[in-house]
């Protein structure tokens, strides 16, 4: 088999579409389509299932897919540690973070990051759907709760904390809760989409000291916009101190007796824990966490 045409196949299997495959590889949509064609003519097998809403790996697709998504991941890996054959430490660096955390305190910080280190091409990839390090997705991840891959390393960083917050408006309107019990009768905004949380008991506040499990009068399944929410003054919600620092139309309520504790971790592959750019940022970010309020 054609390296150059497994390489396309990779590309198409990845983006799930010629079109958008065609794009990352810098050919046309007829190029890459033409590439895949002959590539099965030569396999005597289809690839894909063709599609209005774009293609579907087939079952010989799949066990392709599999062995070029290995081959991808190895020549990163050896490219990485041709690159960083020096002391300074230099490649690409793919980091994955949760939404909040990564559009908020990351931004404010990574140029500290890229202005010490310019020899690391550093790509940001922020979303609450955790991104497969086995599979070279990204090279490491800031979680808020332990990895299930013994394959992975981790550390524990930082603890996060979360508290409960409300507007002026709301509190004038609706009076402040005394004590958790009395979060029974207020609106409660919460994260709602569980499976998708990126933080697990993120939705302690329909929990704590109640009678029975509290209905929100809304759920976002989005850090930011439970702070939005929070802001206009539709109820109380849970958001970790670091996203409000410097918000003046939000206050802490309960800030005596409900305070919630998330850990943070630092998570990497065992393939490239002895990588220079690795411990660059590893090193950076515990620094940086030492100096933060959390």
């Amino acid at each position: 088999m054609d390296w150059d045409k497994l390489r396309i196949f990779h590309a198409v299997a990845t983006a799930g579409s010629f079109t958008h495959a065609g794009e990352v590889l810098g050919l046309s949509q007829s190029a890459v389509s033409r590439q895949i064609r002959t590539l099965e003519d030569s396999l005597q097998t289809s690839l894909f299932n063709r599609h209005a809403r774009g293609l579907i790996l087939t079952d010989e697709g799949e066990t392709l897919f599999e062995t070029t998504r290995d081959v991808v991941s190895k020549i990163h890996v050896t490219e990485q540690k041709i690159l960083e054959g020096t002391e300074v430490p230099r490649g690409n660096l793919k980091i994955t973070t949760t939404n909040s955390f990564g559009s908020t305190w990351m931004m404010n910080n990574i140029k500290k990051f890229i202005d010490k280190y310019p020899d690391i091409h550093v790509q940001m990839l922020i979303s609450d759907v955790d991104y497969d390090l086995l599979t070279r997705e990204a090279d490491v991840a800031i979680r808020f709760h332990p990895t299930e891959h013994l394959e992975l390393i981790q550390k524990k960083i930082a603890t996060f904390h979360y508290n409960l917050y409300a507007s002026p408006e709301y509190l004038n309107k609706y009076g402040r809760p005394r004590t958790a019990a009395d979060l029974d009768n207020h609106n409660l905004i919460a994260y709602g989409n569980l499976t998708a949380s990126p933080i697990r008991d993120i939705d302690w506040i329909l929990d704590v000291d109640a009678k029975q499990k509290r209905t929100p009068i809304l759920e976002v399944n989005n850090i930011s916009g439970v702070l939005q929410a929070v802001k206009a003054g539709i109820g109380i919600g849970s958001l970790p101190d670091y996203l409000v620092q410097g918000y003046m139309n939000i206050t802490k309520v309960l800030a005596d007796s409900q305070t919630h504790e998330f850990p943070a971790y630092f998570v990497y592959t065992q393939e490239i824990r002895k990588s220079k750019r690795i411990a660059a940022f590893r090193e950076f970010i515990e620094q940086e966490f030492k100096k933060s309020i959390f």
